[in-house]
């Protein structure tokens, strides 16, 4: 009841698989598995980028039987999806995985106007569907993604653990093309908490704030200046990050979050998402109550005085002519 006594999920000697391994979050969430035991397998699109990652995570191996894999592999359809889990369970004699983490996933911020149907399109592709394809039962070719395999295998106790964002729990201007896959993940992962317990699978979703990574580098050539100042400067590296998930999961918690502002935005959107810790989360609930329309009248008073800066940046594209 108060998140003390549940049992700790320990990943010595399973295999868990990691859509965007090879860099940020996903890779540094692989270290730390990898010094727990786990055999690990990650998939990502840049051959390079994954040969690297192996590199780095082999270093970290803690007993010679462990298995460490990278599949150079897209996951924007059902069929591919399915087709990369078919190849991570050939190194493990067809078995799936004990735990699967959907980190794959970008973000290009801009203004709502500045985006083309392309950039909508590919918001909801990267927010949202390379984690849905994964965790989605299709079946095609006699090529299964995860639910419908772990399903039909009967591997309770089997792990779906998604990442969404702070912006899963709040938004503000500059992230049209990603803030709604954000909130649709969450909609999933609640949804498949509840339906997957007939199974005996657990899921879990993150919820991290500003990670300082190479696609957070990415992110800010598109990000407009008013975005970035209402972010500011704290946040996470992609180590701490993967720190707060690895914690956030082994604890069994269902709603993970890294840093103590995304208590409290979970605290005042929780819905009925179960509570991780009863009193504690009662306090964030008290103290969100508060500071939450704090922060929001904040973020609009930071978006009202860009106003006349806006109308200058809209004149120069041309915007009224």
């Amino acid at each position: 009841m108060f998140g003390l006594f549940s049992k700790k999920w320990n990943p010595e000697g399973k295999h868990v698989y990691i859509t965007g391994g090879s860099s940020g979050l996903g890779l540094g969430l692989a270290h730390i598995l990898a010094q727990k035991g786990a055999h690990i397998s990650i998939v990502a699109r840049s051959q390079s980028k994954l040969d690297e990652a192996i590199e780095s995570i082999e270093k970290l191996r803690v007993n010679p039987s462990q298995i460490f894999k990278a599949y150079s592999h897209a996951l924007d359809s059902g069929d591919a999806a399915a087709k990369a889990l078919q190849l991570v369970a050939e190194a493990h004699g067809g078995e799936l995985p004990d735990a699967i983490f959907t980190c794959a996933g970008s973000s290009k911020p801009m203004f709502f106007i500045d985006t083309t149907e392309q950039d909508m399109v590919d918001g909801m592709t990267n927010a949202y569907w390379l984690q849905a394809w994964t965790a989605w039962r299709v079946s095609s070719h006699k090529r299964q993604a995860a639910t419908k395999q772990m399903v039909k295998a009967g591997k309770k106790g089997a792990k779906i653990v998604f990442v969404s964002s702070l912006l899963g729990y709040m938004s503000f201007l500059g992230y049209t093309s990603y803030t709604p896959g954000k909130h649709a993940l969450r909609g999933l992962a609640d949804t498949l908490h509840s339906e997957l317990k007939l199974y005996g699978i657990d899921v879990h979703i993150y919820f991290p704030g500003t990670m300082f990574t190479p696609g957070y580098e990415e992110e800010n050539k598109t990000k407009p200046a008013i975005t970035q100042a209402i972010e500011g400067t704290d946040g996470l590296t992609s180590d701490q990050a993967a720190q707060a998930l690895y914690k956030g999961v082994v604890n069994g918690n269902y709603h993970i979050s890294g840093d103590l502002i995304t208590d409290l935005f979970h605290a005042s959107t929780r819905g009925s998402a179960p509570r991780n810790n009863w009193l504690l989360e009662g306090l964030y609930d008290l103290v969100a109550y508060f500071a939450v329309p704090v922060w929001r009248s904040g973020v609009e008073s930071q978006v009202l005085a860009h106003r006349d800066e806006h109308q200058t940046y809209l004149a120069k594209k041309g915007f009224f002519s």
